[in-house]
């Protein structure tokens, strides 16, 4: 099963989109998930839906490829680390294959990159 969510909420002027596709892993045992727009608080909330939705509908590994990530807050980070944690109870992980430049520098301004490897 694999399949794309769109967030486009044309009430929130200027606010990016942000899509989420996924598809089947590469390995048995994952899935994967491509996002591209912004992650920021506007919509953290529906990826935080759509990563769950894929960790559990799959009961998979997530394999998150954020390299066509714009911009990521906050709130972006904090929905990855939920939703790690929703992983690991669940004795599931989720790793982080790609990012782009922004993601990549936050995860090393906050430590965190060692948690999705």
């Amino acid at each position: 099963m694999s399949g794309t969510v769109q967030d486009e909420r044309p009430d929130l002027p200027g606010t990016a989109g942000l899509e989420v596709g996924v598809t089947p892993g590469p390995l048995p045992g994952t899935v994967r998930v491509v996002v591209s727009g912004e992650i920021d608080f506007d919509n953290a909330t529906f990826l935080n839906e759509a990563l769950l939705a894929a960790l559990f509908s799959h009961r998979a590994t997530l394999l998150v490829d954020l390299e066509r990530v714009t911009f990521c807050d906050c709130a972006g980070l904090n929905t990855l680390l939920t939703v790690r944690h929703a992983a690991l109870q669940a004795g599931r992980s989720l790793h982080i294959t790609a990012e782009g430049r922004r993601v990549e520098r936050l995860l090393n301004l906050t430590a965190t990159r060692s948690l999705f490897t």
